[in-house]
Protein backbone atom coordinates (compact mmCIF):
# COMPACT_ATOMS: atom_id res chain seq x y z
CA UNK A 1 0.00 0.00 0.00
CA UNK A 2 1.48 3.48 -0.54
CA UNK A 3 2.78 5.38 1.83
CA UNK A 4 0.41 8.30 3.25
CA UNK A 5 1.46 11.52 4.71
CA UNK A 6 5.03 10.71 4.48
CA UNK A 7 7.44 12.11 6.93
CA UNK A 8 11.31 12.54 6.92
CA UNK A 9 13.46 13.32 9.78
CA UNK A 10 14.48 16.96 10.91
CA UNK A 11 17.78 16.71 10.37
CA UNK A 12 20.05 19.40 12.57
CA UNK A 13 23.14 20.37 10.81
CA UNK A 14 26.18 20.75 13.29
CA UNK A 15 27.22 24.57 13.54
CA UNK A 16 31.05 23.72 12.36
CA UNK A 17 30.35 21.85 8.77
CA UNK A 18 31.94 20.71 7.18
CA UNK A 19 33.85 18.60 10.07
CA UNK A 20 36.20 17.02 7.89
CA UNK A 21 36.89 19.39 5.04
CA UNK A 22 39.94 18.86 2.59
CA UNK A 23 43.39 19.15 3.24
CA UNK A 24 44.34 17.21 6.35
CA UNK A 25 46.93 15.67 3.99
CA UNK A 26 48.20 15.49 0.49
CA UNK A 27 46.50 12.44 0.53
CA UNK A 28 42.71 14.19 0.86
CA UNK A 29 43.79 18.19 -0.56
CA UNK A 30 40.97 17.81 -3.22
CA UNK A 31 38.56 16.29 -1.44
CA UNK A 32 37.03 14.67 0.89
CA UNK A 33 33.86 12.12 0.12
CA UNK A 34 32.03 8.94 0.63
CA UNK A 35 31.76 8.69 4.43
CA UNK A 36 31.36 4.75 6.25
CA UNK A 37 31.31 5.46 9.65
CA UNK A 38 32.00 2.80 11.93
CA UNK A 39 31.58 3.65 16.04
CA UNK A 40 34.16 1.34 18.45
CA UNK A 41 33.99 2.48 22.10
CA UNK A 42 34.20 6.39 21.93
CA UNK A 43 35.36 6.84 18.91
CA UNK A 44 34.12 7.01 15.56
CA UNK A 45 36.43 5.41 12.77
CA UNK A 46 35.62 7.64 9.53
CA UNK A 47 36.36 5.65 5.83
CA UNK A 48 36.27 8.39 3.47
CA UNK A 49 37.94 8.77 -0.48
CA UNK A 50 40.75 11.63 -0.62
CA UNK A 51 41.74 13.10 -3.79
CA UNK A 52 45.77 13.91 -4.18
CA UNK A 53 46.97 16.76 -6.34
CA UNK A 54 46.94 14.86 -9.35
CA UNK A 55 42.78 13.71 -8.76
CA UNK A 56 43.85 10.54 -8.06
CA UNK A 57 41.71 9.07 -5.14
CA UNK A 58 42.40 6.39 -2.28
CA UNK A 59 40.72 5.53 0.92
CA UNK A 60 41.54 7.04 3.98
CA UNK A 61 40.71 6.78 7.76
CA UNK A 62 40.25 9.49 10.39
CA UNK A 63 39.54 8.88 13.77
CA UNK A 64 37.47 11.16 16.42
CA UNK A 65 36.01 11.19 19.86
CA UNK A 66 32.38 11.04 19.46
CA UNK A 67 31.51 14.01 21.41
CA UNK A 68 33.77 16.05 19.26
CA UNK A 69 33.17 15.56 15.65
CA UNK A 70 35.55 18.91 14.96
CA UNK A 71 39.03 17.42 15.68
CA UNK A 72 40.08 14.22 13.17
CA UNK A 73 43.57 12.35 13.41
CA UNK A 74 43.73 12.03 9.81
CA UNK A 75 45.38 8.33 9.16
CA UNK A 76 45.71 8.52 5.61
CA UNK A 77 45.08 5.73 2.50
CA UNK A 78 44.39 2.31 4.10
CA UNK A 79 45.61 0.75 0.64
CA UNK A 80 46.84 2.44 -2.86
CA UNK A 81 45.41 2.38 -5.72
CA UNK A 82 45.50 -0.47 -7.83
CA UNK A 83 48.42 -0.56 -10.82
CA UNK A 84 48.59 0.59 -14.16
CA UNK A 85 44.95 -1.55 -16.42
CA UNK A 86 43.24 -2.82 -13.38
CA UNK A 87 40.01 -1.55 -12.73
CA UNK A 88 40.57 0.64 -9.62
CA UNK A 89 44.11 2.54 -11.12
CA UNK A 90 42.59 5.48 -10.60
CA UNK A 91 40.28 5.85 -7.95
CA UNK A 92 39.53 3.88 -4.89
CA UNK A 93 35.92 5.71 -3.81
CA UNK A 94 32.87 4.79 -1.80
CA UNK A 95 33.91 2.74 1.20
CA UNK A 96 31.43 0.44 3.48
CA UNK A 97 32.61 -1.41 6.19
CA UNK A 98 30.78 -4.38 7.15
CA UNK A 99 31.96 -7.40 9.57
CA UNK A 100 31.68 -10.90 8.25
CA UNK A 101 32.96 -14.18 9.31
CA UNK A 102 35.07 -12.56 12.36
CA UNK A 103 36.50 -9.98 9.80
CA UNK A 104 35.96 -6.27 9.24
CA UNK A 105 35.22 -6.11 5.16
CA UNK A 106 35.86 -2.77 2.99
CA UNK A 107 34.15 -2.89 -0.21
CA UNK A 108 35.27 0.17 -2.77
CA UNK A 109 34.47 0.96 -6.01
CA UNK A 110 37.29 1.22 -8.43
CA UNK A 111 37.95 3.26 -11.42
CA UNK A 112 39.65 2.99 -14.64
CA UNK A 113 41.28 5.28 -16.82
CA UNK A 114 40.44 4.08 -20.41
CA UNK A 115 36.57 4.19 -20.15
CA UNK A 116 34.22 7.23 -19.76
CA UNK A 117 31.80 8.92 -17.48
CA UNK A 118 29.70 5.93 -15.49
CA UNK A 119 30.54 3.56 -17.30
CA UNK A 120 34.29 3.97 -16.32
CA UNK A 121 33.25 2.62 -12.73
CA UNK A 122 33.76 -1.54 -13.50
CA UNK A 123 34.51 -2.83 -10.49
CA UNK A 124 33.53 -3.66 -6.57
CA UNK A 125 36.63 -4.12 -4.83
CA UNK A 126 37.43 -5.49 -1.27
CA UNK A 127 39.78 -5.09 1.81
CA UNK A 128 40.03 -6.69 5.00
CA UNK A 129 40.94 -6.27 8.65
CA UNK A 130 41.23 -7.24 12.22
CA UNK A 131 41.65 -4.31 13.26
CA UNK A 132 39.63 -1.38 11.40
CA UNK A 133 43.57 0.14 10.94
CA UNK A 134 45.72 -2.05 9.48
CA UNK A 135 43.80 -3.36 6.01
CA UNK A 136 44.95 -6.21 3.35
CA UNK A 137 43.30 -6.49 -0.42
CA UNK A 138 41.45 -9.48 -0.85
CA UNK A 139 42.49 -9.57 -4.66
CA UNK A 140 43.41 -7.44 -7.42
CA UNK A 141 39.86 -7.81 -9.10
CA UNK A 142 36.57 -6.81 -8.58
CA UNK A 143 34.39 -9.39 -6.59
CA UNK A 144 31.34 -7.30 -7.86
CA UNK A 145 30.31 -6.54 -11.40
CA UNK A 146 27.64 -4.47 -13.07
CA UNK A 147 26.19 -7.58 -14.78
CA UNK A 148 23.73 -9.56 -14.27
CA UNK A 149 20.30 -7.35 -14.97
CA UNK A 150 19.13 -8.68 -18.49
CA UNK A 151 17.44 -4.86 -18.92
CA UNK A 152 21.11 -3.41 -19.03
CA UNK A 153 22.58 -6.83 -20.54
CA UNK A 154 26.01 -4.54 -22.04
CA UNK A 155 26.38 -2.20 -18.95
CA UNK A 156 29.87 -2.00 -16.77
CA UNK A 157 29.19 0.81 -14.60
CA UNK A 158 28.88 0.06 -10.84
CA UNK A 159 29.23 1.83 -7.71
CA UNK A 160 29.12 0.91 -3.72
CA UNK A 161 28.20 3.33 -0.88
CA UNK A 162 24.76 1.24 0.19
CA UNK A 163 24.59 -0.54 3.13
CA UNK A 164 24.82 -4.37 3.72
CA UNK A 165 22.41 -5.55 6.35
CA UNK A 166 22.17 -9.38 7.83
CA UNK A 167 19.42 -11.24 6.87
CA UNK A 168 18.81 -14.23 9.29
CA UNK A 169 18.06 -17.59 7.78
CA UNK A 170 15.44 -20.25 9.04
CA UNK A 171 18.25 -22.46 9.72
CA UNK A 172 20.27 -20.30 11.50
CA UNK A 173 22.79 -19.13 9.30
CA UNK A 174 22.89 -15.54 7.59
CA UNK A 175 22.77 -14.05 4.01
CA UNK A 176 24.72 -10.60 3.55
CA UNK A 177 22.63 -8.33 1.37
CA UNK A 178 24.20 -5.04 -0.07
CA UNK A 179 22.85 -2.19 -1.46
CA UNK A 180 24.78 -0.58 -4.43
CA UNK A 181 24.53 1.05 -7.27
CA UNK A 182 24.11 0.29 -10.95
CA UNK A 183 25.56 2.97 -12.95
CA UNK A 184 23.91 3.06 -16.24
CA UNK A 185 24.25 5.95 -17.78
CA UNK A 186 26.36 6.69 -20.74
CA UNK A 187 28.24 10.35 -21.52
CA UNK A 188 25.72 12.75 -22.89
CA UNK A 189 24.41 16.38 -22.11
CA UNK A 190 21.10 15.11 -21.37
CA UNK A 191 21.27 14.80 -16.96
CA UNK A 192 18.82 11.85 -17.67
CA UNK A 193 20.41 9.66 -19.77
CA UNK A 194 24.84 10.99 -18.38
CA UNK A 195 24.02 10.23 -14.58
CA UNK A 196 20.86 7.42 -15.16
CA UNK A 197 21.69 5.44 -11.59
CA UNK A 198 19.11 2.83 -9.77
CA UNK A 199 19.88 1.08 -6.35
CA UNK A 200 20.02 -2.76 -6.83
CA UNK A 201 20.80 -5.92 -4.27
CA UNK A 202 23.13 -8.80 -4.69
CA UNK A 203 23.08 -11.52 -1.53
CA UNK A 204 25.68 -13.76 -1.09
CA UNK A 205 26.67 -16.13 2.17
CA UNK A 206 30.86 -15.42 2.31
CA UNK A 207 31.17 -11.87 1.20
CA UNK A 208 32.86 -13.19 -1.54
CA UNK A 209 30.12 -14.66 -4.30
CA UNK A 210 27.39 -11.91 -4.48
CA UNK A 211 24.07 -13.10 -6.62
CA UNK A 212 20.40 -12.94 -6.69
CA UNK A 213 20.77 -9.43 -8.01
CA UNK A 214 16.98 -6.84 -7.76
CA UNK A 215 16.41 -3.55 -8.54
CA UNK A 216 15.02 -2.30 -5.23
CA UNK A 217 15.14 1.90 -6.12
CA UNK A 218 14.51 3.49 -9.85
CA UNK A 219 14.65 7.02 -10.47
CA UNK A 220 10.68 8.56 -10.67
CA UNK A 221 10.09 11.02 -13.36
CA UNK A 222 7.31 12.57 -11.32
CA UNK A 223 9.95 13.57 -8.79
CA UNK A 224 12.09 16.08 -10.61
CA UNK A 225 14.58 15.73 -8.06
CA UNK A 226 15.41 12.00 -8.47
CA UNK A 227 14.56 11.77 -11.98
CA UNK A 228 17.98 10.58 -13.26
CA UNK A 229 18.98 8.84 -10.38
CA UNK A 230 18.13 7.32 -6.82
CA UNK A 231 21.82 5.39 -5.74
CA UNK A 232 23.35 4.95 -2.01
CA UNK A 233 20.29 3.19 0.21
CA UNK A 234 21.77 3.97 3.94
CA UNK A 235 19.66 2.05 6.36
CA UNK A 236 18.93 1.26 9.58
CA UNK A 237 15.35 -0.65 11.57
CA UNK A 238 13.04 0.47 13.49
CA UNK A 239 10.32 -1.26 15.62
CA UNK A 240 8.20 -1.98 12.87
CA UNK A 241 9.93 -0.97 9.50
CA UNK A 242 13.17 -0.24 7.77
CA UNK A 243 13.82 3.30 6.98
CA UNK A 244 16.30 4.90 4.52
CA UNK A 245 17.98 7.92 2.92
CA UNK A 246 19.82 8.04 -0.37
CA UNK A 247 20.85 10.57 -2.54
CA UNK A 248 19.18 11.49 -5.64
CA UNK A 249 20.10 13.37 -8.62
CA UNK A 250 17.18 15.15 -10.72
CA UNK A 251 16.75 18.19 -13.48
CA UNK A 252 15.51 20.19 -9.97
CA UNK A 253 18.63 20.90 -8.61
CA UNK A 254 20.91 19.20 -11.81
CA UNK A 255 22.98 17.30 -8.63
CA UNK A 256 21.87 15.18 -5.60
CA UNK A 257 20.15 16.17 -3.19
CA UNK A 258 19.04 13.86 -0.08
CA UNK A 259 16.03 11.91 0.25
CA UNK A 260 14.54 8.88 2.55
CA UNK A 261 12.44 5.68 1.96
CA UNK A 262 10.71 3.27 3.81
CA UNK A 263 10.23 -0.18 3.22
CA UNK A 264 8.45 -3.34 5.04
CA UNK A 265 11.06 -6.15 3.81
CA UNK A 266 14.25 -3.73 2.80
CA UNK A 267 13.33 -4.63 -0.71
CA UNK A 268 10.04 -2.64 -1.82
CA UNK A 269 10.41 0.99 -0.82
CA UNK A 270 7.76 3.37 -0.97
CA UNK A 271 8.87 7.15 -1.28
CA UNK A 272 5.13 9.32 -1.15
CA UNK A 273 4.06 11.64 -3.18
CA UNK A 274 6.80 13.95 -5.04
CA UNK A 275 8.47 16.49 -2.19
CA UNK A 276 7.42 14.52 0.46
CA UNK A 277 10.82 12.36 0.69
CA UNK A 278 13.07 15.29 -0.15
CA UNK A 279 15.42 15.52 2.87
CA UNK A 280 18.03 17.73 2.66
CA UNK A 281 18.32 20.08 -0.29
CA UNK A 282 20.90 22.08 -1.67
CA UNK A 283 21.22 25.38 0.50
CA UNK A 284 22.50 29.11 1.08
CA UNK A 285 26.00 30.10 -0.27
CA UNK A 286 28.26 27.99 1.44
CA UNK A 287 29.81 24.32 1.18
CA UNK A 288 26.45 22.60 0.38
CA UNK A 289 24.54 25.33 -1.77
CA UNK A 290 25.62 23.12 -4.81
CA UNK A 291 24.54 19.70 -4.00
CA UNK A 292 24.23 17.10 -1.19
CA UNK A 293 25.14 13.67 -1.57
CA UNK A 294 26.59 10.21 0.07
CA UNK A 295 25.03 9.88 3.28
CA UNK A 296 25.87 7.70 5.92
CA UNK A 297 24.05 7.37 9.38
CA UNK A 298 24.76 5.76 12.20
CA UNK A 299 22.68 5.60 15.81
CA UNK A 300 24.24 7.87 18.44
CA UNK A 301 22.86 7.64 21.79
CA UNK A 302 19.25 6.86 20.96
CA UNK A 303 19.44 9.50 18.09
CA UNK A 304 20.20 9.39 14.11
CA UNK A 305 23.82 10.52 12.78
CA UNK A 306 24.02 11.17 9.72
CA UNK A 307 27.25 12.40 7.65
CA UNK A 308 26.71 13.37 4.08
CA UNK A 309 28.77 15.35 1.80
CA UNK A 310 28.97 19.20 0.06
CA UNK A 311 29.78 20.92 -3.25
CA UNK A 312 31.62 19.17 -5.84
CA UNK A 313 31.34 15.68 -5.07
CA UNK A 314 33.69 16.20 -2.02
CA UNK A 315 35.37 19.35 -3.08
CA UNK A 316 33.78 21.20 0.48
CA UNK A 317 34.45 18.29 2.64
CA UNK A 318 32.46 16.17 4.64
CA UNK A 319 29.39 17.03 7.40
CA UNK A 320 27.12 15.70 10.00
CA UNK A 321 23.80 16.81 11.41
CA UNK A 322 21.77 14.96 13.82
CA UNK A 323 18.00 13.56 14.57
CA UNK A 324 15.34 12.19 16.49
CA UNK A 325 14.40 8.99 15.33
CA UNK A 326 10.96 8.51 13.32
CA UNK A 327 9.35 4.90 13.26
Amino acid sequence: MPVTNFEVHNWVKHPDNPVLPPGGGAFDVGCCMNPSVIRKGDEYYLFYSGADKNGDRRICLAIAQVSDLTKWKRLGPIFEIGEPGAFDEMWCVLPCVHRIGGKWHLYYTGRNRKSLGLQSFTGIGLATSDDLVAWKRYSPDPVLLGDGFPEWPDNKGIAGGGSILNIPQADGSVIYRMYYTLATGTTSKDLLVDQAKQSVVAHSRDGISWSDKRVVLRPRLDADYENAAAIGLTIWKTSRQWRAIYAGIGTRFGAYSLCEAVSNDGLAWERGKPDENLSIAPSGTGWESNMVEYPNVIEENGKLRLFYCGNGYGATGIGTALADKLE
